[in-house]
């Protein structure tokens, strides 16, 4: 897939790992979507359809897992099995 202009309603995430890599956040209120792709470089690599009902339980995972990477940062390491949820 080649690259198309980002809708109006969206935005540009610029990953930190791997050079240029980015995450597209795009609205498309015609077909009640929202769209997230995951772009290296000029390419299109990979996308996920949101309904709008799904975007609250998305934002609070993302905001979860940031929470619990930080803390763990913080933490003194634990070895073996964890016991999260995660899924």
């Amino acid at each position: 897939m080649t690259i198309s202009p980002l809708p109006s309603h969206g935005d540009v995430i610029v990953g930190r790992d791997v050079a240029g890599r980015t995450l597209r956040i795009s609205g498309h209120p015609r077909t009640g979507r929202v769209v997230l792709s995951i772009w290296q470089d000029n390419v299109c690599r990979a996308t996920l359809r949101l309904v709008p009902e799904d975007v609250p339980q998305f934002v609070e995972m993302l905001t979860r897992s940031a929470i619990e990477s930080s803390t763990a940062d913080h933490e003194p390491a634990h070895h073996g099995l964890g016991t999260g949820t995660g899924g």
